[in-house]
């Protein structure tokens, strides 16, 4: 199948138009046109190589949604013209005690993911978002609610997801203590859905100046965490505190401000940490330090189905396809409200 998208070539060049090959469907497959496509930092990452697993070329977006084409012959759940979404992953071995669990993001072989990866059935690389169609199998495509601004619900299959999963796995609901660290991407997520499911949530930021929109997205409490006055009065209190900063920074003041088994779970940052990890706290308090990654199939469709009936989407700046290179830079600066998804009908201005 051919198709159409934007590439990123060597991690110091921007992204341009390219054409390549699809692999043929198979009969369990969905054929899928993409209609929109957010842009998460990690496609920055990937872009510009900075974890040293980039395939060149590579086609980013894992945040898709779409609309069916065509099934093969032994689809069940799926029909020509049905809104569908595409995350993080396109496959999995299905067989080891993650994939049975419902936990495909774990798979022991490793998740096929949606981009930058190689399918194990044909060897092929698989491409993202940033382009025409899809083709994934049925059991790893999600069914989005009527309710939903299309739109809106891109950002869901990865920024979304990644942060409810932690407050899925935390059991976190009503009266609950939640604490959300950076106000971005998946931090405003996080403060729409800790607040959803019944938590009394605080944003910790750096600076000051972003109470009415934390508060508009569900911050019942705001602390500027460079006041040590401010986060001496949270001590002890958080029984989840979502961590969403994408760079090297001290946890530590986070990890004093935990209740007692409460838990830090890190989500935006894939590295080494400050090595000066303090455990005293940890120990005389039994808190813990954790790590989270986006969310299986079915905690998907949940999140996805609860969003629904909440009528919880993304904030997001549409742009056209054109102007993903501008988009990046833009993001880097922290400048979007919050999540950037690309028109992939504005594709079609080339011809």
């Amino acid at each position: 199948m051919k198709v159409l998208g934007y590439a990123s070539s060597s991690k110091e060049a921007g992204l341009t138009p390219y054409n390549f090959t699809r692999r043929d469907p198979r009969p369990k497959d969905v054929v899928i046109e993409i209609l929109y496509c957010g842009i998460c930092h990690t496609d920055i990452h990937a872009a510009r190589n900075d974890w040293n697993s980039t395939i060149y070329p590579v086609v980013l977006g894992h945040e898709i949604i779409g609309r069916v084409v065509s099934v093969g012959p032994d689809v069940t759940r799926y029909k020509q013209g049905d809104n569908l979404g595409i995350g993080c992953m396109v496959d999995s071995c299905q067989k080891c005690d993650a994939c049975e669990q419902g936990e495909e993001q774990y798979c022991k072989k490793g998740a096929t993911l949606t981009y930058n990866s190689i399918d194990p059935h044909d060897q092929m690389k698989t491409f993202g978002g940033y382009s025409e169609k899809i083709v994934v199998p049925e059991n790893f495509v999600l069914r989005i609610p009527d309710s939903l601004d299309l739109k809106g619900a891109a950002p869901l299959l990865c920024a979304g997801v990644t942060t409810w999963s932690p407050l899925r796995h935390w059991k976190i609901g009503k009266g609950s203590e939640v604490g959300v660290v950076g106000l971005g991407g998946l931090g405003h997520m996080a403060l729409k859905l800790a607040k959803g499911r019944g938590a009394n949530v605080t944003l910790f930021s750096r600076s000051p100046g972003k109470e009415q929109d934390a508060r508009r997205l569900g911050a019942d409490d705001i602390v500027i965490s460079t006041d040590a006055n401010q986060m001496a009065s949270v001590n002890n209190k958080f029984d989840l505190i979502i961590d969403t900063v994408p760079y090297v920074h001290d946890v530590n003041p986070y990890i004093a401000s935990l209740s007692r088994n409460g838990t830090l779970v890190m989500v935006g940052f894939l590295g080494n940490l400050d090595p000066t990890l303090n455990t005293a706290p940890m120990v005389r308090g039994r808190k813990s330090l954790a790590g989270s990654a986006i969310g299986g199939i079915a905690e998907t469709q949940e999140l996805l189905d609860f969003c629904g009936e909440h009528g919880i989407t993304s904030d997001i700046e549409l742009i056209k396809i054109q102007d993903v290179n501008k988009a990046y830079e833009r993001m880097l600066k922290s400048d979007v409200k919050y999540r950037f998804v690309i028109d992939v009908d504005s594709l079609k201005a080339r011809g």
